[in-house]
């Protein structure tokens, strides 16, 4: 085993269905936290964050997809394409609509009719699974330059996806302008004049 935490490659997992756009990708069953046999019973466990839970469920997920991976991979052979590989799988349980360039809606956020062109993951969703993933990826004892979820083609693949969605849904994802507080304007010099 290398410097960082391999998966368990010992739990067995159900498989159910995946569900990124709700930031949900728990399309396996994770195995319970494991719990301390040093710490008295009547201690009450930490509770994690939303974000934390999130994080150690797509950390599993993507553990599992790696020990069904044919042939199986280890975290230690896992390169920026098996990564783009692992995305490319999880558009089949999208939810978003993205129109090719034949059809007649493509370039319109909101089409009037039902058209047959394929769900994906949203660009969102996947941005925000790469953020988790990478987090994941060195708080289990990876280094950040190894890092798969932080390599060129998977940035160039999320800005690929960017693209592409924003042009089929007639939607433009723009950074968003940090908000300044609102001052009340001030107030005009007073007219002395009568």
């Amino acid at each position: 085993m290398n410097s960082f935490q391999e998966f368990d490659s010992s739990s067995n997992s159900e498989t159910k269905a995946i569900d990124l756009s709700a930031g949900n990708t728990s399309n396996f069953t994770s195995p319970p936290p494991p719990s301390s046999s040093s710490s008295p019973p009547s201690s009450s466990p930490t509770t994690l964050s939303r974000y934390e839970n999130q994080k150690r469920r797509d950390w599993n997920t993507f553990g599992q997809y790696l020990r069904n991976h044919r042939p199986p991979l280890s975290l230690s052979r896992c390169s920026g394409a098996h990564v783009l590989e692992f995305l490319r799988y999880l558009d089949q349980f999208g939810k978003t609509k993205v129109h090719t360039h034949l059809c007649p809606f493509f370039g319109h956020p909101n089409p009037p009719a039902p058209c047959p062109c394929p769900l994906r993951q949203a660009w969102g969703s996947l941005d925000a699974l790469i953020g988790r993933l990478r987090a994941a990826f060195e708080e289990n004892g990876g280094k950040p330059e190894t890092n798969p979820f932080g390599a060129r083609a998977v940035r160039l693949y999320l800005r690929e996806v960017r693209d592409s969605q924003a042009k089929a849904r007639g939607i433009s994802y723009e950074k968003k302008k940090r908000k300044r507080p609102q001052h009340p304007p001030p107030l005009p010099p007073p007219n002395n004049k009568l």
